[in-house]
Order: structure tokens, then sequence, then C-alpha cells
């Protein structure tokens, strides 16, 4: 876990870096910027209304007296996305846009839920209370 977390934190910049350096060579480094900050601003934006509609389906699953696995999940999904879209870069802003979109973010919540109930029928994931 812990060489996958380093690996994570050394490529990603690098892939970041790279791919910053080859688009400002096609379109040059100020439309990089605006492009960046473009993408920043109307993920923000993004992240805001999917955020309020994640909101709103927990309360009305709370309301209806069920408990909101599926809404927790797609802010959780939704949280990370808008953390990946204030990070700099092309890369993680691409990856946080997945997170956002309804559609993309379905198959990843897809994915997610079936890697927890595998990995707490194995144990690997064990739930603690305090």
């Amino acid at each position: 876990m812990f060489f996958r977390v380093v690996l994570a934190f050394t490529l990603i910049p690098i892939i970041e870096i790279w791919l910053i350096i080859k688009v400002g060579r096609v379109i040059g480094p100020l439309p990089t910027v605006a492009v960046l900050l473009a993408i920043s601003l109307t993920g923000a934006w993004l992240a805001r209304s999917q955020g309020m509609k994640v909101l709103l389906s927990i309360r009305d699953e709370l309301a209806a007296g069920r408990m909101p696995a599926a809404p927790l999940l797609d802010g959780a999904l939704v949280l990370a996305g808008g953390i990946l879209l204030l990070t700099p870069g092309f890369f993680t802003d691409a990856v946080g846009l997945l997170f956002l979109f309804p559609l993309t973010r379905r198959l990843l919540k897809e994915a997610v839920r079936r890697w927890l109930e595998r990995s707490l029928s194995k144990g690997t994931i064990v739930i603690r209370r305090y």
C-alpha cells in the first residue's frame, strides 16, 4: 500500500508536468494557463451543483427512512472529483471530471461498490466501532 502511494505521488506530478509542457508547446503558455483556469472554474461549478444534488438525494433517502449508502458513495466521488479539479493539471482534471459527470460516476460507483463488497467479504477491510 505504501509503495502505491509513493508511486502515485511521484508519477502523477511527472505526468502533469509532461502534459502541461506538451500542451504549452502546442497552444502557448498563456492559453495553457487560461485553459487550466477555465477547467478548474467549470469543475468547481460542476462539483457544487452535483454536490447539492447528492445532498438532496441523501436528505430524501433519510426522510424515507432508508440508509443513504448509494448517495453517500456518490458524495465521496463528487468530493474526490472536486479535490482533483483543484489540483492544477490536465490529468487530474480529466480524472476529476470523470468523478463528477453522472454517467461516468455511476460506472465508478458500481466498481467501488463491488470492490468494497469483495474486500469486506474477504476481511481485508475491517470496520471498527469505537
